[in-house]
């Protein structure tokens, strides 16, 4: 009998099959390679006919295990762990577009994802498209013969714009190109893009599914949902003819990452595993934490302005709360008038940490554009909603008096 869990409970044992040893934690496997007892055995394993590992570049069972857990909480078909959220991202799109074509993604993006879509992928012939994520027919307007995939987050970073994932994916239905969603910023315990008609999820598995700052990882989720012998991706061929519906993530981890060696690492599966199993109550902390941080800073008179989608007055509240049911992340950005004022803003902050990650348990700050939109030109930043007097907060799980002191402490230097 099929056991329907709820996500909350998926968190804590899924991807945990019975051990012999009774063990309720996947093991670290810290091993290289994997021995069989005869040649004929490993060249099954190689050539597919028998399940196995051969090589942790390839796979590794603490890895498989944590791959497991992360498609059960997509409700996913498959999914490939990758050294960090970035290599999730160039993972799939080298899977998918060559040389010569194009990709639609939204223009409200991390400004890793940003670079490498404007910059990096232009350097392999690959153009991508940017629109404005908020409308679903400027999507449909970007789509050519050659477009391979749309890409959009769920909630922009650090903008906090809110794509209708719904309506973009009946645009790429209508096309028959698959639609990629990066659900790193709410996590499946707010949204399953799957169930809004996303084909593929990326996370960056170092934020929230982590959250406590000790691991860097990545991984890919194909929801099972997109026919492969689609006519755009004639290279998916030969996996489709021997594995049909599973060519893409076949084409993933006996092609590019093999070949490309983005592998995830076992401890870091492991400490993944572990932070997973917290993920249900840590968001629910987050999320009410961000939800009374926001609620201060929209009212308080040195701040100019306070992005947050909980927030009434925000632009997308009302589709926010249809696509997380009620909840909106931890993310809040707060406008200062200066960049003087934030860093001095951020200067006298001492419970949160100014560090470039999100995510943590811990309250983080930093100025998006000193660090990691530093690399833009102006009309970039624009796009991606990052002024020179704003502060991204990524709020903690701390008890939320202590959060709001500390804001309130340092906005008063102000």
């Amino acid at each position: 009998m099929t056991v329907k869990w709820q996500p909350e409970t998926k968190v804590i044992h899924s991807g945990v099959g019975p051990d012999p040893t009774g063990v309720t934690a996947a093991p670290i496997v810290q091993s290289t390679a994997f021995a069989y007892h005869s040649a004929e055995e490993l060249e099954s394993v190689f050539d597919g006919r028998a399940a196995g590992f051969v090589y942790s570049r390839i796979a590794n069972p603490t890895v498989s295990a944590f791959e497991a857990r992360m498609t059960a909480l997509e409700d996913g078909m498959g999914g490939i762990a990758t050294s960090s959220g970035m290599a999730a991202i160039s993972s799939l799109v080298l899977a998918l577009a060559g040389s010569g074509d194009e990709i639609v993604a939204g223009n409200s993006l991390f400004g890793g994802t940003y670079s490498l879509f404007r910059h990096t992928l232009s350097r392999y012939g690959i153009k991508v498209r940017f629109v404005g994520p908020r409308d679903p027919g400027a999507f449909r307007e970007a789509i050519c013969d050659r477009s391979k995939l749309i890409f959009v987050e769920t909630i922009g970073n650090p903008k906090l714009d809110v794509p209708d994932i719904a309506a973009i994916a009946a645009v790429a239905r209508d096309h028959g190109i698959p639609l990629v969603v990066d659900n790193t910023v709410t996590t499946p315990l707010l949204v399953q893009p799957k169930r809004l008609g996303a084909d593929l999820i990326v996370h960056s598995a170092s934020k929230f599914i982590n959250g406590h700052g000790n691991a860097i990882g990545g991984i890919i989720i194909d929801a099972g949902t997109f026919d492969w012998s689609s006519g755009r991706f004639p290279h998916l061929a030969p996996f489709r003819s021997r594995l049909g519906q599973f060519a893409l993530l076949a084409a993933l981890r006996n092609r590019i990452y093999r070949d490309l060696g983005c592998c995830m690492a076992p401890f870091n599966a492991f400490l993944l595993s572990m932070g997973v199993e917290t993920l249900g109550i840590r968001m629910e902390r987050h999320c009410l934490n961000a939800a009374r941080v926001a609620a201060f800073l929209s009212t308080h008179p040195k701040v100019a302005d306070t992005g947050y989608p909980g927030l009434v007055t925000h632009q997308d509240h009302f589709l926010a709360t249809r696509q997380f049911g009620g909840r909106y992340g931890a993310l809040v950005t707060i406008r200062l008038g200066t960049r003087e004022r934030c860093f001095s803003f951020i200067n006298g902050l001492r419970l949160a940490k100014n560090l470039a990650n999100l995510g943590d348990v811990r309250t983080l700050v930093v100025h998006p554009a000193s660090t990691i939109c530093r690399d833009l030109n102006d009309e970039e930043r624009l796009a991606m909603g990052v002024t020179d007097d704003l502060v991204r907060i990524s709020v903690g799980i701390e008890d939320p008096a202590d959060i709001l002191e500390d804001l309130q402490t340092a906005l008063a230097t102000l």
